[in-house]
């Protein structure tokens, strides 16, 4: 027969224990708290800043990626095209052959060299000279041209199939940089949910003193442009001011950095590459004392391009949240070098 004893209760020492243990558990918890502040609104602007440039960076290698998507797809077409072409002008040839088989078949049976150029593989009997020497003249060359037609075309595919497998991986790689974008907007957009909406506002202000609308009167000097097209570039870009900041924008309704200058310089003639790390490339590099209006302007190694104004002022478009703008050199960041389209 079983036992039925009640459960033994906790002496009065254990439940000292447990309550001072829970105690000192809540204790540790206040203290932790209390060791990790709230940071203020200087240390989340400074903190966001950086996730803007990163993902500065990050969007300019998702612009490489899908440039280089856009040409693969265009030399997938282009060979596809070709492809069709060249096995339409195989057929025909084919063709041709096949009518004359069938001429000789009505006259009495096909010669047995024409049995040769209606094989699928004709590149064996062309190695048989006793074959050949029953051909005339133009049937070894209208053979000949089948040869050179089906070579072409097996290289073409080749080729077609591995631009598709680079098409592939470059989307893939287009995924990856568009969610690390993504992720670093998402970041700096969760640091500034952190603070209040008074501190908000005063970043608000603060960024807008930076910033110049098309009405305001900028002090650029009077300084010679660089170029009849960087004038051009410069002026065209000025009539963008006021347009969003959009990663990967191009324009004409939004713009990312490196958008805005290529987009500047086609109003002016000029096809510039699409990525701060090519645009470097489109021109002379030239030192801040050398820079002329219409420049191209580098900042954060390499992370960031706009156009030099003039008396130290860049009209470029700066991060997310932001529009087209004239800016102070000194309040963008680490200068890296101008170039001189």
């Amino acid at each position: 027969m079983a036992s039925h004893r009640r459960p033994k209760q906790p002496g009065r020492a254990r439940v000292t224990v447990i309550t001072a243990t829970a105690a000192a558990a809540v204790a540790l918890t206040s203290q932790a708290a209390q060791a990790a502040p709230k940071p203020s609104k200087d240390e989340v602007k400074s903190k966001v800043d950086k996730l803007y440039e990163e993902a500065e960076r990050a969007t300019d290698k998702y612009n490489g990626a899908k440039e280089k998507q856009e040409k693969l797809e265009g030399q997938i077409d282009d060979l596809q095209d070709e492809v069709a072409r060249g096995q339409a002008d195989l057929n025909a040839l084919r063709d041709s052959l096949g009518s004359l088989a069938s001429a000789q078949y009505r006259s009495g049976g096909i010669d047995p060299s024409l049995q040769l150029f209606l094989s699928s593989d004709p590149d064996n009997y062309l190695d048989k000279a006793s074959a050949l020497d029953q051909l005339s003249g133009q049937q070894v060359e209208t053979l000949k041209t089948i040869q050179q037609k089906q070579r072409t075309l097996a290289q073409q595919r080749e080729e077609a199939s591995g631009k598709l497998t680079d098409l592939a991986d470059t989307r893939t790689e287009l995924k990856d940089k568009k969610e690390k974008v993504q992720g670093k907007l998402a970041q700096a957009q969760k640091l500034l949910n952190t603070l209040t909406a008074q501190e908000r506002q005063e970043l608000a202000e603060k960024d807008q003193r930076a910033s110049r609308s098309a009405s305001d009167r900028v002090e650029l000097g009077n300084e010679a442009p660089a170029s009849q097209r960087g004038s051009a570039a410069l002026a065209a870009a000025a009539t963008q001011i006021g347009k969003p900041y959009v990663s990967g924008g191009t324009g004409p309704s939004s713009y990312d950095c490196s958008g805005l200058t290529q987009w500047a310089y086609a109003q002016a003639g000029v096809q510039l590459t699409r990525t701060t790390y090519t645009q470097q490339n489109d021109g002379t590099k030239i030192g801040r004392s050398q820079l002329a209006p219409g420049d191209l302007v580098f900042f954060n190694s390499l992370g960031h391009v706009g156009l030099y104004a003039g008396n130290g002022q860049v009209l470029h478009a700066p991060y997310p949240g932001t529009s087209v703008r004239y800016e102070s050199m000194s309040t963008i960041g680490s200068f890296q070098f101008g170039v001189r389209v």
